[in-house]
């Protein structure tokens, strides 16, 4: 306890170096605000690069929006759990791959939307009866069809729509793409999938923005150990303070003040900010002087989506074994998805993952009320469903620290918001899957706009001290050669 008062009272006073002090050290310092995978990776390279760095984090751990469990006495992802791009161009790939974890490929496409081939499932109607796999191949063809549509549809508009509303155009142009009775339902649960992708209802979907992120090969892994041990391997080493809420932030050309919570103040040559989209939109952290209006627009005009776990642990397996399990409604509203995370880690676990208006609808109820809920949904499929031993509920629309699960493109809103929020202002760098046009949504996308955020950073600091080359190069710029990643399919 002593060494780390003598750590805060040291980090204290080297944040607090006059210029010319800072000059005769030649160690600039940053002070990184969020400790999610964009702030992490961000505090990393700079460190590595032989910054100071401080990590304020408003919650009482490291990790953000992905959050490993360990209440079941195994890995249980709340938040992101997939790897979206199981290949080498994807950035996190030499992190996994050095750290031997494993992958379970739960797709073998780029598709946008979808985290699973349609070879391992097993669809229901609401009376329990299961769709024919014919059907649900032939209605997810018509599906990729009435997208395509769609793609022609806002081409020829200026103005942009909704997703819903670009079905119904669609459906009016070529009226053989709508579908009735059980085919219409299973249209729906593929509806159900891309909301839940995007983690927002269709009518709020961009359909011109709704495929602009960038694909990467290698189709969609889960992360069989959870995420906790990547973002513990990148924080090793670091200045980490947790229960620390930022609540303003002062920039002036020499430098930045950070004021907390608790009304501790922190200085530093400059700050990366890699809070949650749905943090910035609550204005809980005060700027002096206020963002630029440009900014500020970013801010406010990208969506912010919920997608919500409610994870079911049971006593024994008593379903089929397919990778997930759905039940198809005559609404979006009215479909479910469980993942079945039996096939990927042996364990007996179901998670039920409800989007959109249904997730925002789920949280104001309370945890017990949510597990019977969604327990009701699979009483659907499996009428002697067994109840769970343990559960676990997500709140990532209602939980302070995120207001949010992720980002997408909301109607009448340009793809380049994205770049926007990642531009720095003055001293200020941004970092979050928010600010990655390419890869929005995604942990990858997180991690590698804390690369940038850093890069920006220690260019535009380390100019001020004339002497770039004294400093070591940063993160992926030089390093061991990357491990295969270690990838799976029962």
């Amino acid at each position: 306890m002593e060494s780390r008062k003598n750590s805060d009272r040291q980090m204290r006073r080297a944040n607090c170096f006059s210029a010319g002090e800072r000059m005769k050290t030649r160690s600039p310092s940053v002070i990184v605000i969020g400790g999610g995978f964009g702030g992490i990776s961000a505090a990393r390279t700079l460190q590595d690069a032989s910054f100071q760095v401080m990590v304020l984090e408003s919650r009482d751990r490291i990790g953000g929006r992905v959050h490993t469990d360990y209440s079941f006495g195994f890995p249980v992802d709340l938040g992101a759990s997939w790897l979206h791009g199981v290949c080498k161009e994807n950035p996190l790939a030499p992190v996994i791959g050095r750290l031997g974890l494993p992958l379970y490929r739960t797709s073998g496409d780029n598709s946008v939307l979808y985290d699973h081939d349609l070879e391992s499932y097993a669809l229901f109607d609401m009376d329990g009866n299961q769709v024919p796999q014919e059907l649900v191949t032939e209605v997810g063809i018509t599906f990729e069809h009435i997208l395509e549509e769609i793609n022609k549809v806002r081409d020829e508009q200026d103005a942009d729509m909704s997703i819903s509303k670009a079905f119904s155009i669609v459906f009016a142009r070529k009226p053989e793409l709508r579908l009735e009775g059980l085919a219409h339902n299973v249209l729906q649960w593929y509806v159900c999938r891309m909301e839940g992708w995007f983690a927002a209802d269709a009518e709020t979907i961009s359909a011109k923005c709704w495929d602009q992120e960038e694909l990467l090969p290698g189709g969609h892994g889960l992360m069989v150990r959870g995420y906790r041990p990547v973002i513990n391997t990148l924080a090793k080493g670091l200045d980490i303070r947790v229960g620390h809420r930022v609540t303003k932030i002062v920039r002036r050309y020499n430098g930045v003040k950070v004021t907390t919570e608790n009304g501790e103040t922190f200085v530093a040559d400059a700050a990366v900010i890699a809070v949650p989209l749905g943090v910035l939109k609550s204005g809980t952290i005060k700027f002096e002087p206020k963002l630029p209006e440009w900014k500020q627009e970013a801010i406010n005009d990208l969506g912010v989506g919920i997608e919500n776990k409610i994870i079911l642990h049971f006593e024994k397996v008593f379903w089929p074994k397919v990778e997930f399990l759905g039940v198809v409604a005559e609404t979006s509203y009215g479909c479910s998805y469980f993942l079945n995370l039996h096939k990927a880690t042996s364990h007996p676990v179901l998670v039920y993952m409800p989007a959109g208006q249904l997730a925002k609808d789920i949280e104001k109820m309370s945890d017990e009320a949510a597990v019977n809920f969604a327990v009701l949904q699979l009483q659907k499929i499996l009428p002697d469903a067994l109840p769970p031993v343990q559960y676990l509920v997500s709140r990532w629309g209602s939980d302070v620290n995120s207001l949010g699960s992720y980002s997408y493109d909301i109607v009448g809103k340009p793809h380049d918001l994205y770049e926007r929020l990642r531009v720095p202002v003055d001293n200020l760098f941004f970092a979050g899957e928010a600010t990655s046009s390419s890869f929005p949504g995604s942990v990858h996308g997180a991690y590698s706009t804390g690369l940038m955020a850093a890069e920006d950073c220690r260019m535009r600091v380390l100019e001020r001290y004339g002497e770039l080359d004294l400093f070591q190069p940063v993160m992926g710029e030089e390093g061991p050669a990357s491990v295969p990643l270690l990838i799976s399919r029962l």
